[in-house]
């Protein structure tokens, strides 16, 4: 492939357009198998997205993670997905660009006005679970690598398609499996987000889950009890007040304000006329990038012991869930961050700023191992606009088209 020009980029997006009704097809096929994370049987959507591969003629390599591994993880079934394109003879140089995306999504929850599989489109908008995070860029990755070798027709480099399915659950068997088992090692790397920003930088997370002890007794003599659900009333106080420190805390990276605080899910007692003598919930504490994890950890077991020791009778099990550190920029990633900026501002017309995002994603396993990686995909401006993990999620179909082209085109700069 030669310097790309002004032509061969039209020429691609024109592929993009002449065959942008296939990929809205691929895409509802997609939406159309459910991947709720829990129960996480993801699995036979994997093996639905090699199917449709298959028939772009593109074979998928299906890299099962061993069973035992997954239900101790909390999942039924993975099954991550790679997509090898390789341009030129081996060895004839240029480099290897990973395109990531997750197939993995929350339940669908209260609330939709549309079915959550039914992948329908109204008023220019796909209705679905995960059509905006991220099976959309599913779509957007395949179709712009489609356009790349049907236009441009690189000479040397290769593309990875990575489809994987733990992003929910923190990535470790996802992509870190692939990484860790040596079946990838690009040298550059784009994962799934949204049409409107190149994200460089992201926060980190630590969940964790917290058990307190007390004593069961009949509600008619609580004395002889001691309350389990009162002292962790008492806990999540003191975690909660936190918050108001973290507000105080401000991050240098733009996108991304403070840290804080989340409890997301709590159960225990056994019947409304017995006294709890175990409740359990589990806290999500997201870290800024200038935060040390190690530190943040040990100031939550502090807030949470020195609560819990206030209550007579009380105990606590902690247990860290998980641990995902903040994406930092790497010096690398300045050429992706530069063909992504440059052809979005020719394919929607306005600039497309580089910034930090709050969320944390796969693409810290990545850049943990010295592969320069962003985060840019199909989806509106906002996380808030996408409905992602929300009712009645949405992606807008002229965002999916245009990622296409941004990415196809960014792609042939890279390979060049």
């Amino acid at each position: 492939m030669t310097t790309p020009t002004p032509a061969s980029y039209a020429a691609m997006d024109a592929w993009i357009d002449q065959h942008f009704d296939e990929e809205v097809r691929f895409l509802q096929a997609l939406v159309r198998v459910p991947t709720d994370t829990p129960p996480g049987n993801n699995a036979p959507h994997a093996e639905r997205t090699a199917e449709l591969l298959k028939d772009f003629g593109y074979e998928a390599e299906k890299h099962a993670v061993p069973a035992a591994d997954v239900r101790a993880y909390g999942m039924e079934s993975i099954t991550n997905l790679i997509v090898r394109r390789q341009y030129g003879a081996q060895g004839s140089g240029g480099k290897t660009i990973a395109l990531n995306a997750h197939g993995d999504v929350v339940p669908p929850g209260e609330g939709w006005t549309h079915d959550p599989y039914g992948a329908e489109i109204v008023d220019g908008a796909m209705y679905g679970r995960a059509t905006a995070v991220s099976k959309s860029d599913f779509a957007s990755f395949t179709f712009a690598v489609r356009a790349l070798e049907a236009v441009a027709q690189p000479a040397q480099g290769a593309v990875e398609l990575h489809f994987t399915y733990d992003e929910e659950f923190g990535g470790e068997l996802g992509p870190g499996w692939l990484l860790q088992k040596g079946l990838t090692k690009p040298d550059l790397m784009i994962a799934a987000g949204f049409s409107y920003e190149v994200v460089t930088a992201h926060n980190g997370c630590l969940q964790m889950e917290v058990t307190v002890h007390g004593k069961m007794a009949h509600a008619a003599v609580p004395h002889t009890g001691v309350d389990a659900l009162q002292g962790a009333v008492h806990i999540l106080n003191a975690l909660y007040a936190q918050n108001d420190e973290y507000k105080k805390v401000t991050s240098k990276v733009t996108g991304i304000k403070h840290p804080y605080l989340n409890v997301g899910r709590i159960e225990g007692g056994t019947n409304t006329n017995v006294v709890p003598g175990k409740v359990m919930f589990k806290l999500d504490r997201r870290m800024i990038p200038e935060e040390n994890p190690v530190e943040v950890e040990a100031t939550i077991r502090r807030v949470i012991e020195q609560a819990a020791g206030e209550r007579a009778g009380i105990s606590v099990d902690i247990k860290r869930l998980l641990l995902a550190n903040a994406m930092t920029p790497l010096a690398g990633n300045a050429p992706l961050v530069q063909a992504i900026q440059k052809h979005a501002q020719t394919v929607i017309g306005e600039p497309v700023p580089a910034v930090g995002t709050p969320l944390y994603t796969d693409v810290r396993l990545y850049v943990e191992r010295g592969i320069p990686g962003v985060i840019y995909g199909a989806g509106p401006r906002t996380v808030l606009e996408s409905h992602a993990k929300r009712a009645d999620e949405r992606l807008q179909l002229e965002d999916l088209r245009r990622a296409t082209k941004v990415i196809a085109r960014a792609l042939s700069d890279l390979l060049a």
